[in-house]
């Protein structure tokens, strides 16, 4: 299929442990967002972002550094940062869902205040050279949000704009919006991604049959879920590969290996394999026993025996396909 997709990112989730993993094991991602760095006032960047974005933690992705801030002298500083490291493009995030940030102004939170933006985005633009993209829902209220901001947005040479279609009060209840999606196309000068609810095969053509001028697709939590899923879209197939529980056990040993470098403890790196299992298991029959399975070890021996049980249970054929 003639496509470009997107790696959506999902903070604690897609950093670059998870996608040099999925870039050698599985493919089909064309380009990853890093989850984004916020800096909560203090103009230190943490540890733990740089060590994401460092080039030679990236060495065979093309990854693009995503910000969360509400703040014009935030934002001007991560540009200097992730310039000072070779990055040509800075994701602006006007997505997030949750609370604690949208109750701050940041994220989907922001998308009401079209002045706020605009004044943002015009020092941004005065004031620095990097290609700006963005990351967006369609509101946090109200799918009516967005459309209020387009004219500002407008005016910017945007590179192009992912729209989750969802608002913001959703979190991930309840289905996408494609209605209010389409009217984005309709009222937008910038290039449209769509990402929201991409997990199969057919739903991405699905989409793709619904929104024929959209030709970049991102994929969030269903690339978690099904990282054979990019791919499988790339080739348009709904089989799985022959060879698929090796693949996913060498992408998992890697993935496994890369938090027992980085994490102390065995119930530290369990807890972490834990919150994937979370979505690995819901591509099985009974995903509740996947995830008990995995709940109850305490040592990373008794979660070995787990996952060899796991991968027993993908080469019965009881894995959904």
């Amino acid at each position: 299929m003639g496509c470009t997709l997107i790696s959506s990112p999902l903070q604690g989730f897609t950093d670059f442990r998870f996608r040099n993993a999925l870039h050698k094991h599985f493919g089909g991602i064309d380009t990853y967002y890093a989850p984004y760095i916020r800096l909560n006032g203090k103009f230190v960047i943490k540890p733990g972002y740089q060590k994401d974005l460092q080039l030679n933690n990236n060495t065979t992705l093309e990854v693009i550094p995503q910000v969360m801030t509400c703040s014009a002298d935030e934002f001007i500083f991560v540009i200097k940062y992730v310039q000072s490291l070779g990055y040509t493009e800075l994701n602006w995030n006007l997505g997030c869902p949750y609370p604690m940030v949208t109750n701050k102004g940041m994220g989907s939170g922001l998308i009401a205040d079209p002045d706020k933006i605009d004044r943002i985005l015009g020092r941004v633009h005065d004031e620095t050279d990097i290609t700006i993209s963005m990351k967006m829902r369609m509101g946090y209220h109200n799918a009516e949000e967005i459309l209020d901001a387009f004219p500002v947005l407008n005016k910017y040479p945007l590179r192009n704009i992912g729209i989750h279609a969802r608002i913001g009060q959703q979190l991930y209840v309840g289905g996408v919006d494609l209605d209010s999606f389409q009217r984005c196309l309709d009222h937008s000068d910038h290039k449209i991604y769509y990402n929201g609810d991409i997990t199969s095969v057919q739903g991405y053509r699905d989409m793709a049959e619904r929104f024929p001028s959209v030709d970049h697709w991102m994929i969030g939590r269903g690339l978690i879920s099904d990282p054979f899923l990019p791919s499988m879209i790339k080739s348009d197939s709904d089989d799985y590969p022959e060879d698929r529980v090796h693949r996913f056990s060498r992408f998992h040993e890697a993935l496994l290996n890369s938090y027992i470098e980085k994490l102390t403890g065995d119930k530290a790196v369990i807890r972490k394999m834990l919150s994937y299992w979370e979505y690995f298991s819901t591509t099985f029959d009974e995903p509740n026993k996947i995830v008990k399975k995995i709940k109850k070890t305490k040592t990373l021996e008794a979660y070995d025996i787990a996952v060899a049980d796991i991968f027993e249970i993908m080469e019965e054929n009881e894995y959904a396909q």
